[in-house]
C-alpha cells in the first residue's frame, strides 16, 4: 500500500494550475503557431533537406507540445523546384492565405533569396537553413530572416584556407552557375588569394547537368593542383563520380576539394572514392553523445543520420518556438527580438547567437573523408580534423553590407 505525500500533492496541484495560466499568456495571432517548410523535396537537393527537413521540424513541434500542451504548432511543407518563383509564390500563398508565421529550410539559394523578400514585405519570419549565398546577411538581408545552419563565407574559411595553406595553392572551379554557385566560388576564391594561392580559371555549368566530362577536362588541362567544386547536391556527386570513374583526375598531382559536400553525398559515392577529401560542416551526427541521440531519435524516422540542413531545421525551430513563447506572443518583431537576445546552447550548437545582419554564430567544423579502412560502423564517416570557431567562420560583423548593422 502506497502513501501520498501531501507536500508533493501540493506541488504537483500547483504546477498544474500555474503551467495553464503561464502559456495563457501566450497570444498567438489565430490561436496556433503555423510553420512552412519550403524545400526541395523531388530534386537534386532532396537527400540534403527534402522530406528529412520535414521529418525534423515535425520533431520539434511535436516535442516543443509535449512540454507545452497548451500551444498547438501545425507545420506546412512544399516543394519550390529550386524555382524561385514558385518560392516566392508558395511563400505569399502562406502568409496572405493559409497564415503561416514562420518559413523555413529553404534549400537553394534563389528560393532562400525569394522568399525572404516576400516574408520581410509581409513582416514574417523566415530561417533559412538550406542555402549559402552570403547575400542573405549583406545586401539582402531582413529584420525577420536568420541564416542559420551555415553559409559560403564559412565554407572557404574551413575547407578553402586549409587546402590553400597545406600546399593546394592553384585552383581552378567547377561552379554552379546560379546564386549559391557564385556566392561559393567567389568567398573561396578570395580566400585562396587572400593566403597566397592562385586562380587558374573557371567552369560553370547550369542546375543538374548530368554529364560534367567536359569541365573536368579543362579542370584537368589547367594543371591546377585544386580542383574546387562549387556545387551541391546531386551535381556534387555527379562531378566527383565522374571524376573517381573515368580516371579523369589523377589524385597525385591534382585533388578535389568539396567545397558544400553533405553526409549524404558521401555515402551515395561511397568511401573509395571520396577517402581523403576535406570538407567543412556545421553538424556531424557522430561528434559527441548529444549529437549521437538525437540523431538516433531522426534516425528511427528516416532511417539514416540527418544532415547538417536537417539537423539545423530542427535547432532552429525549436529556437522559433521558444522564443514565441518568452515573448508572449508571435509577433516577428517581438520574436526576433527574443530570438537575438537568447543564446542557443542544444546539441546542434554551442553558446550560437543570431546577430543583428541575421547571421546565426556557431562552431563549424572542418572534417577529412575516413578511409575505408577506418570506417568501423555505418554513416562512421568522418574524422575532425580541427573546430572552426564562429567568429573566424563567419564574415565580421563589422564587414557586413546588411543595413541593418550599425557602423
Amino acid at each position: 500500500m502506497s502513501v501520498c505525500n501531501p507536500s508533493l500533492l501540493f506541488a504537483g496541484l500547483l504546477a498544474a494550475l500555474v503551467a495553464p495560466a503561464a502559456l495563457a499568456q501566450v497570444k498567438l495571432s489565430d490561436g496556433m503557431i503555423r510553420i512552412g517548410v519550403l524545400t526541395d523535396l523531388s530534386g537534386l537537393y532532396a537527400e540534403i533537406g527534402g522530406p528529412g527537413a520535414v521529418e525534423a521540424v515535425r520533431m520539434a513541434a511535436a516535442d516543443f507540445m509535449k512540454e507545452n500542451p497548451g500551444i498547438k504548432v501545425e507545420v506546412l511543407s512544399a516543394d519550390h523546384q529550386n524555382k524561385a518563383e514558385i518560392a516566392a509564390a508558395k511563400a505569399r500563398d502562406w502568409l496572405d492565405a493559409q497564415k503561416v508565421d514562420m518559413i523555413t529550410d529553404l534549400v537553394n539559394s534563389a528560393s532562400a533569396l525569394a522568399a525572404v523578400k516576400v516574408a520581410a514585405e509581409r513582416k514574417r519570419v523566415v530561417i533559412v537553413n538550406g542555402a549559402a549565398s552570403t547575400r542573405l546577411t549583406n545586401e539582402d538581408c531582413s529584420p525577420y530572416s536568420v541564416h542559420y545552419a551555415y553559409d559560403a563565407s564559412a565554407l572557404a574559411n574551413g575547407t578553402g584556407k586549409y587546402v590553400v595553406r597545406n600546399g593546394g595553392e592553384s585552383w581552378y572551379f567547377i561552379t554552379s552557375d546560379n546564386a549559391f554557385g557564385q556566392s561559393l566560388e567567389k568567398e573561396v576564391a578570395e580566400v585562396v588569394t587572400a593566403n597566397g594561392g592562385k586562380i587558374l580559371g573557371n567552369s560553370r555549368h547550369a542546375l543538374g547537368t548530368s554529364d560534367l566530362t567536359g569541365l573536368l577536362l579543362k579542370a584537368q588541362s589547367s594543371r591546377a593542383k585544386i580542383i574546387g567544386l562549387a556545387n551541391a547536391g546531386g551535381d556534387t556527386i555527379h562531378t566527383i563520380k565522374a571524376a573517381y570513374d573515368f580516371g579523369l583526375i589523377s589524385f597525385g598531382k591534382q585533388k578535389l576539394a568539396g567545397l558544400l559536400v553533405f553526409i549524404t553525398d558521401v555515402h551515395a559515392l561511397g568511401l573509395e572514392a571520396t577517402q581523403g577529401m576535406f570538407l567543412t560542416d556545421g553538424f556531424y551526427w557522430n561528434l559527441n553523445e548529444q549529437t549521437r541521440s538525437w540523431s538516433a531519435r531522426y534516425a528511427e524516422r528516416m532511417n539514416r543520420p540527418p544532415t547538417m540542413v536537417q539537423a539545423a531545421d530542427y535547432s532552429s525551430t525549436m529556437h522559433y518556438l521558444n522564443a514565441v513563447k518568452s515573448a508572449g506572443s508571435d509577433d516577428a518583431d517581438a520574436v526576433m527580438r527574443q530570438m537575438r537576445a537568447t543564446p542557443v546552447n542544444d546539441f546542434f550548437a554551442k553558446n550560437g547567437v543570431v546577430r543583428a545582419d541575421g547571421r546565426f554564430v556557431h562552431d563549424m567544423y572542418l572534417m577529412e573523408v575516413k578511409a575505408p579502412a577506418d570506417s568501423k560502423k555505418p554513416w562512421d564517416y568522418y574524422s575532425i580534423v580541427s573546430i572552426i570557431p564562429g567568429d573566424d567562420a563567419f564574415i565580421p560583423l563589422s564587414r557586413s553590407g546588411c543595413r541593418l548593422v550599425a557602423k
